[in-house]
């Protein structure tokens, strides 16, 4: 029996950590985990560890630790806490594949270790490469780290890419399902309620994830992300609205053909192929059925209704320090709408006032952008102090 593949989930308990864990219920003669992380939900983790007993769990937390380490007692499996634990655990020598997947910027630094040690990354954590892609695909080519997306639109494009070394790309489409509020215009989104803006039509995420998607801002950073992954330039990116998400991606080459990636909207497929790569190996997921399937339809994004995604389009072409503040602006505005702080609109106003607030700096290192992160943070919560009460 050739030896199992170990690993490590940062970020076990949200949407992608749970999903990772279904493929590897269905092959556990392909699979062992060896390092599971939270931040913050320690009954879910203690579960978790108790069925798949890694080597280490780490729980972000402090004051949970008590609570994991009581529970896990009786185990092998060893519990350190607090939020450099993330990095500690990173640095382990005990997994071939890291799959980040803790939301957002809190992902950068345990993933900038894996990356410092060569290890293969299966990345879910856009906000890693949209925050420091400079910095992380540099250090990869010196470390001989290998990332491999997870994101189910980047993977398309990594899928269509396979075998076409010699073959000149001409452009990277992304596909975006629309949200729940594809054709809506901006008087439509005025009085948008939290739990309105939480219903996608066709995945189910994490709440910032699914607030991301519902402004287009994912899309947005997706098309960040990608610039750094598949090393093109902004103009070789484009993004359209697919409304039925079978389609995940598509690349363009230079002789206009076009080579798409197609499959149900089921995030387990473009994990357990970062699991399982090179090798496709089976898949328990339903099929998509051509004899019943629906039509496949392509619109333009509304760039002035969703202005999230425009100010994505704008950090992308400026590069630079703006796509650190622009995700560091839109995490505290997403943080305040989902606490109804403020309106859904809002939340584009307080990105685009915190980049206009912040100087441009080309070239960063890690202090650089972690100092960029905390003044972007700080400004964008300032803005939030200013906006009126809201009554949602």
């Amino acid at each position: 029996m050739p030896d199992l593949i170990r690993v490590a989930i940062f970020g076990s308990t949200g949407s992608i950590g749970v999903q990772t864990l279904d493929v590897i219920r269905q092959h556990p003669d392909k699979f062992k985990v060896t390092i599971l992380t939270a931040y913050d939900n320690a009954g879910l983790l203690i579960r978790q560890a108790e069925e798949f007993k890694p080597d280490f769990v780490v729980i972000g937390k402090e004051e949970k630790y008590n609570q994991v380490k009581e529970a896990l007692f009786v185990t092998e499996t060893a519990v350190i806490a607090g939020l450099l634990a993330f990095e500690e655990a990173a640095e382990m020598d005990i997994y071939d594949i890291m799959i980040a997947a803790i939301v957002g910027y809190a992902g950068l630094k345990p993933t900038l270790k894996a990356v410092e040690l060569g290890k293969k990354i299966g990345l879910a954590n856009k906000e890693t490469l949209v925050v420091a892609g400079e910095l992380i695909t540099r250090t990869a080519r010196i470390s001989g780290a290998v990332i491999l997306p997870v994101d189910s639109e980047h993977s398309a494009i990594f899928q269509c890419l396979e075998g076409e070394q010699l073959n000149k790309v001409e452009k990277l489409i992304l596909t975006a399902s629309g949200g729940p509020f594809r054709g809506k215009k901006t008087g439509d989104l005025e009085k948008i309620s939290v739990s309105d803006a939480l219903r996608h039509p066709n995945w189910s995420m994490g709440a910032k994830v699914t607030i991301d998607s519902a402004s287009l801002m994912n899309k947005g950073l997706e098309m960040i992300e990608a610039k750094w992954l598949f090393d093109v330039l902004p103009d070789q990116i484009e993004a359209v609205i697919h409304p039925q998400s079978i389609i995940h991606s598509m690349v363009q080459f230079e002789d206009g053909c076009i080579k798409a990636q197609m499959g149900i909207p089921d995030m387990r497929l473009p994990i357990q192929y970062a699991l399982s790569y090179p090798q496709r190996i089976t898949g328990y997921s339903p099929r998509f059925d051509f004899e019943n399937s629906c039509d496949l339809s392509f619109e333009k994004i509304d760039g002035e209704t969703f202005r999230n995604f425009s100010l994505a389009k704008v950090a992308l072409y400026r590069g630079g320090n703006i796509p650190c503040i622009l995700n560091a602006a839109n995490e505290i505005a997403v943080n305040a709408f989902l606490n109804q702080e403020v309106g859904f609109l809002q939340m584009s106003d307080i990105i685009e006032s915190t980049i206009s607030r912040l100087p441009f700096i080309e070239v960063l290192s890690l202090d650089d952008y972690i100092a960029c992160d905390v003044e972007a943070r700080q400004v964008a919560s300032s803005l939030i102090k200013k906006s009126p009460a809201l009554s949602l």
